[in-house]
C-alpha cells in the first residue's frame, strides 16, 4: 500500500511542479528601440469630386387650344322654347325646327373638322 501513496503522492507533486512552471513563463516585453520609424508618407488628399452632370432636357408638349379663338360663337338659333310657344300655328312651328336644324348641322360639321384635327 505505500507504494500506491508514494505513487500517488509523485504524480501529485509533478501536476504541482508543472503548473507552478506554467506561471512563470509569462511573456515577455518587447525591448524598446530608441531608432524612430520609417517616415510615413502624406496622405492623399481625396479625389475631386466629379463635374456635376449636366441637367437633362425635357420636352413638354405644350398644349394648344383645339378651337382657335377665331372660330364663331354658336348662333341664336331659331327653334328656342319661347319661340316655339310664340309661333300661331304648326306650320310655324315647323319652320322653326327645320330651320334650326339646318344650322345646328352646319354647327356640327365646323365642330367636327376642328375636333378631327385635334387627334
Amino acid at each position: 500500500m505505500r507504494l500506491r501513496t508514494w505513487g500517488a503522492a509523485a504524480a501529485a507533486g509533478g501536476c504541482a511542479l508543472a503548473l507552478g512552471a506554467c506561471q512563470t513563463l509569462k511573456p515577455k516585453p518587447l525591448p524598446h528601440l530608441d531608432v524612430p520609424g520609417p517616415p510615413v508618407a502624406a496622405a492623399k488628399p481625396p479625389p475631386a469630386p466629379p463635374p456635376p452632370a449636366p441637367p437633362k432636357v425635357v420636352e413638354v408638349p405644350v398644349k394648344q387650344a383645339c378651337v382657335p379663338k377665331t372660330f364663331p360663337k354658336a348662333p341664336k338659333y331659331p327653334d328656342s322654347d319661347q319661340a316655339l310657344r310664340d309661333a300661331g300655328g304648326a306650320a310655324d312651328r315647323y319652320q322653326l325646327m327645320a330651320a334650326g336644324r339646318v344650322l345646328r348641322e352646319r354647327r356640327l360639321a365646323e365642330l367636327e373638322k376642328l375636333v378631327e384635327g385635334c387627334r
